[in-house]
């Protein structure tokens, strides 16, 4: 029984070092994309993980969008992309159409 709660004492305090978003996009490693979702700048599996994550939702919640305005995806995602890009905080990644990256 000791055992189960070290194990689940280590899970717990190994998720409030997972990286999020928010670290991710300070650290340089992830940025907006012009399609709404978050691009990879710097891969390793956890950058891309947290990256996977977020799109999923954001998938979901621009299709949720979509679906009820009538509205295509590929139109929802695109103005999504401008939104994320203005609010961009200065020193974060963003993709140019080219597909390079640069700070805002």
């Amino acid at each position: 029984m000791r055992w189960l709660i070290i194990v689940l004492a280590a899970s717990l305090s190994w998720s409030a070092w997972a990286l999020d978003l928010q670290q991710a996009k300070q650290q340089g490693l992830v940025g907006e994309q012009l399609n709404g979702l978050v691009g990879v700048v710097q891969a390793s599996s956890e950058v891309k993980a947290v990256a996977n994550d977020i799109n999923r939702q954001r998938l979901a919640s621009y299709q949720d969008i979509a679906r009820r305005t009538g509205t295509s995806l590929t139109v929802v995602q695109s103005r999504a992309g401008q939104l994320n890009i203005e609010r961009t905080q200065s020193g974060h990644y963003i993709q140019l159409a080219d597909g390079s990256w640069r700070r805002k």
